[in-house]
């Protein structure tokens, strides 16, 4: 009768989970996250500091799976330089202010639009405030380790503050100025917009409109060539729009001085007309031309002058000016112009410069004022200019002596305010500007010293910065931090180091509401210079650009980040609000000897700057609330996106009764094994397979906590250890370039190919008969640590639940660091037990897996032939064909049977190519040859020579039913330890 020898055997015996448990999580990611980083503060060296800083997330609403994947980069970037011994410095922000915040309290209010400035921002704060602790209790589910007790708001006073002397130190330089120009502005917000807070829609109709208006009487006089034409003919511009509403505002027609125009008659309209007709055209979208009576140069047509219809009286013989522009094309249109300065950057540019004035008959939400059409206000006054106002226009002209000769719908790209997603106007009023076209140059040279990753994120900046002379950053809200200005009776405003510096003192006495709540007059806000004023002045009420706000945010500290990591969106936001600041701030600096500086170097906020893509769905489409496809983190987290109820008549377990939660390391473990550089995809496919190495992960650490034991620190290491520890070596070195590169998804793949390849299919084949019937050696406590090391960035929750169920020999070990203490490149073993120089080893490894992968190839076949089940159930015989060619497997010969998990392996030489006697006459062979040093040699998988072990089940035993030699010392011997005991 056989006898059980599983009692002698040292199985694996571990209690570590095999899924989370949901009890234990919140221990674990205190531990790893507010525990961790106040010991790394307290024991990493202060001089040697690692600065990222957060780009503040808006605090308005929830978070979502694009929140998660800025915080957790920032995170494991964060905990990789803890590793490599840094003291890391992470305080997180929240952006406060701004438009939809402010929407959403007057939304919700019972008074609505009509609640005071004062009540809006008493119920912005709140909102904002439980927001903040909202998204932060999330963030930090997340395991995400920041020093949380000091995080900072745009809101906070000390913030604003330093906004504020930021505001004052480039007013003082002249940076800051305030101008009556067009603007971007938002009818649906009511309130001035900059460049980065538009998006384009692609999709936008417009109507465009071909009018033609009056030639003020005697242009005969200054066009030659036509003199047999009647003097009482009427000759008109043709101008071409794609804002018809635009017209009540016309000043001038640009034309070029070197385009050459053709006065032409239309079959169907009475007088003559001016159009540049490009050459080879029949005049492509005008009216049917049925005679041209002559040629002009663009430089004579700017002697004449016209009449605008709308405005002025058409007996008039003054009129408004032909002038040359140019950025006027004879490609397209008709070559003459409109312009109506108040609603075109271009138009106000050109007549800025001849002293014509930017007149905009539009008021703040979008609507035609009484002045657009003053022969009759009734007729254009209140309409809104982008609902109605170009139809009412074109009636208008339409009926009056008929200016309309064409109209046409056309899609074009036209600028929407992103918040609102509502399309805006261009609006000449009075708002604040900062000059940071003087800077440019700069900024550009200060963006030569930073770090981009990816790369492309270089141009994509320089673009924006290049592209820019002024920033619009006033806006018309009461939800912000005020335009610290003074107004007189004429409405000239104050903006002095004074009156900022007294202002700035008033709020540090009465909080920033103060500017908003006390009178309006009151003279507590007034230097000392202004007092015997008092009544003539009041507080302005604009508040500054939100990117001003969070664009200040570098000056809470006095040094350069090392990182800011952000959307690829706020290259012409954040990023750009901060550098623009910064440079101008600092080259606002007197250096010594008087002059600005122009040292470059440090001027950029930021050393390195990260930038990721957008989260997108399943199906590759960008996550918006529109869609209905937003997924948050918490989905991932709690299994609920990857839970598949059960089907109509499918038995309800306990396991598809509810999800299965996966926890903040499945969720971290999707952004580190994405290229985070582009847009990453989020769904059921991604997570399942993110999942399974999750699972893989957690299987590996429960066979290491069930397995080391403390023998294996003073055994001999054999030639398989050597190479799993050179392995390890290896991957580490890899893993930590990665790291260092931010490269998180390369890493992630070279870690899963070592735990899958060198790991898993090598060397804990190779240990387990030594692990459960011999000494228990091996170097599973190295790989222990260099796995946890290694997934201590990415998973520090699973790190920390593994450092849990650590096996109690380990715990009473008061010398061990915890794995996420551990610096990264300390070592994982004394190199006095290493019993091989690492050189003969990388020589040998080649030949090693060279002829594994043979024998396994060769098994494999014997497999499915059904003559072998378990690899111990074989001998093995290596057929040299060179003479030595296997001599560098020779000098292992006695470890190459554990190596290989076989039960015998013998090397021999072979003459001629002949069978060599080991093999002939054998039950079955299957060979396969590889190759070793350029040569072939034949690996052969033959049936055992001796018997199965009972205990080991290697083929080594004498006879059958009895212990190998070595099993039979090993439980011979620990009967005796047994007997002691007693």
């Amino acid at each position: 009768m056989s006898k059980s020898w599983q009692s002698t055997l040292r199985l694996p015996k571990s209690s570590f989970p095999n899924r989370p448990r949901l009890h234990e999580r919140k221990q674990y990611i205190l531990r790893c996250t507010d525990d961790f980083y106040e010991w790394q503060a307290a024991n990493r060296p202060a001089d040697n500091e690692f600065l990222l800083h957060d780009g503040p997330p808006y605090a308005n609403g929830e978070l979502h799976a694009g929140h998660a994947l800025n915080k957790i980069l920032k995170d494991m970037i964060n905990r990789v330089k803890v590793q490599q011994g840094r003291r890391v410095k992470y305080v997180p922000g929240w952006d406060c202010h701004g438009l939809p915040i402010e929407m959403k309290v007057v939304e919700a209010a019972e008074g609505g639009k009509k609640m005071s400035p004062g009540g809006i921002r008493k119920a912005a704060r709140k909102l904002a405030s439980s927001t903040v602790k909202a998204q932060m209790n999330s963030f930090k589910s997340y395991a995400v380790m920041a020093d949380w007790e000091n995080k900072w708001t745009t809101m906070d006073t000390e913030f604003e503050i330093r906004q504020l002397r930021l505001f004052q130190k480039m007013a003082r330089k002249g940076l800051i100025y305030r101008k009556h120009k067009p603007v971007y502005w938002s009818p649906s917000s009511a309130t001035a917009l900059a460049e980065a807070e538009l998006e384009y829609n692609e999709a936008h109709v417009s109507k465009s409109a071909w009018v033609r208006l009056p030639i003020v009487s005697g242009w005969q006089e200054v066009i030659s060539g036509l003199e047999g034409v009647d003097k009482d003919v009427k000759l008109y511009a043709v101008i071409w729009t794609t804002t018809p509403w635009t017209l009540p505002a016309n000043q001038a027609i640009a034309v070029r001085d070197d385009m050459t125009y053709s006065i032409v008659r239309f079959a169907d309209y009475e007088g003559l007309h001016l159009v540049s007709i490009p050459e080879g055209s029949a005049g492509g979208d005008l009216p049917e031309i049925s005679e041209v009576l002559g040629k002009v140069q663009g430089s004579e047509l700017t002697r004449l002058r016209y009449l605008n219809p709308l405005l002025d009286d058409l007996t008039a013989l003054e009129g408004r000016p032909i002038i040359h522009a140019p950025f006027v094309r004879g490609d397209s249109g008709t070559g003459m112009v409109h312009c109506a300065p108040g609603h075109g950057f271009d138009d106000y540019l050109a007549c800025e410069a001849l002293g014509i004035p930017a007149v905009s008959h539009v008021d703040n939400e979008g609507r035609f004022t009484d002045k657009a059409y003053p022969r009759n206000p009734d007729l254009l006054g209140g309409i809104p200019v982008l609902e109605g106002g170009s139809d009412a226009v074109l009636d208008l002209l339409g009926n009056e002596n008929g200016y309309i000769l064409k109209v046409k719908y056309y899609k074009h790209k036209y600028p929407y305010d992103w918040r609102t997603k509502k399309p805006i106007i261009i609006r000449a009023t009075a708002q604040w500007f900062a000059d940071v076209g003087s800077i440019k140059e700069q900024a550009l040279a200060a963006l030569e010293e930073v770090r981009f990753v990816p790369e492309t994120g270089k141009n994509r900046l320089e673009a924006f910065v290049k592209g820019r002379s002024e920033w619009c950053i006033s806006r018309q809200r009461s939800w912000g931090v005020p335009i610290p200005a003074l107004y007189d009776a004429n409405g000239n405003a104050v903006v002095t180091d004074e009156s900022i510096d007294h202002i700035i003192s008033v709020i540090r006495e009465r909080k920033i509401d103060a500017w908003w709540f006390d009178d309006a007059h009151d003279p507590a806000w007034l230097p000392e210079s202004l007092r015997d004023r008092a009544a003539e002045f009041r507080r302005g009420q604009d508040t500054m650009d939100v990117w001003f706000d969070s664009g200040s945010s570098w000056t809470q500290t006095d040094k350069q980040a090392d990182v800011y990591l952000e959307g690829s969106d706020q290259h012409r936001g954040w990023f750009q609000s901060s550098l623009l600041t910064r440079v101008a701030a600092m080259v606002a600096q007197d250096a010594p000897g008087g002059s600005s500086t122009t040292n470059t170097l440090g001027l950029s906020p930021f050393k390195t700057l990260i930038t990721h893509g957008f989260t997108l769905d399943k199906d590759g489409k960008k996550m918006s609330k529109s869609l209905g496809n937003i997924i948050s983190a918490n989905e991932v987290m709690d299994g609920s996106l990857l839970f598949e109820p059960p089907q109509p008549g499918q038995p309800q377990g306990r396991k598809n009764r509810e999800p299965e939660a996966l926890g903040p390391d499945a969720l971290r473990l999707w952004i580190a094994t994405s290229d985070y550089t582009g847009d990453i995809i989020l769904g059921k496919p991604v997570l399942r397979t993110v999942h399974q190495v999750l699972l893989k992960y957690r299987t590996i650490i429960k066979m290491f906590t069930g397995s080391m034991q403390p023998d294996a620190r003073t055994a001999p290491l054999t030639v398989a250890d050597h190479i799993a520890l050179i392995q390890l070596k290896d991957v580490m070195q890899e893993v930590g370039k990665y790291y260092d590169n931010y490269e998180f998804n390369k890493a992630q793949a070279a870690l899963s190919r070592w735990v899958v390849n060198d790991v898993s299919a090598f060397y804990l084949e190779t240990l387990k008969d030594r692990l459960y019937c011999g000494d228990s050696g091996g170097v599973l406590e190295p790989i222990f640590n260099g796995l946890l090391r290694m997934l201590a960035p990415v998973t520090p929750v699973l790190v920390e639940e593994a450092w849990e169920y650590r096996p109690q020999w380990m715990k009473d070990d008061a010398s061990l660091v915890h794995p996420l203490k551990q610096l990264y490149d300390a070592p994982l073993i004394e190199p006095v037990r290493l019993s091989y120089d690492e050189k003969t080893i990388r020589e040998s490894i080649p030949a090693i897996m060279a002829a594994h992968g043979a024998i396994k190839a060769a098994s494999e076949r014997a497999r499915l032939d059904k003559v072998l089940g378990s690899s111990l159930g074989c001998s093995v015989v290596l057929v040299s064909h060179a003479e030595g060619g296997l001599a560098v497997l020779e000098r292992f010969k006695d470890e190459l049977d554990a190596i290989f998990v076989v039960s015998a392996v013998d090397i021999v030489q072979s003459n001629g190519g002949e069978t060599p006697k080991e093999v002939e006459g054998a039950e079955w062979k299957y060979s396969e040859v590889f190759e070793v040093g350029g040569k072939a040699h034949t690996a052969y998988v033959l049936p055992p020579k001796q018997h199965k072990c009972p205990r080991c089940w290697r083929y080594v035993a004498p006879v059958e039913d009895a212990l190998c030699g070595r099993c039979g010392e090993v439980v011979e011997a620990r009967a005796g330890e047994a007997a002691k005991e007693v």
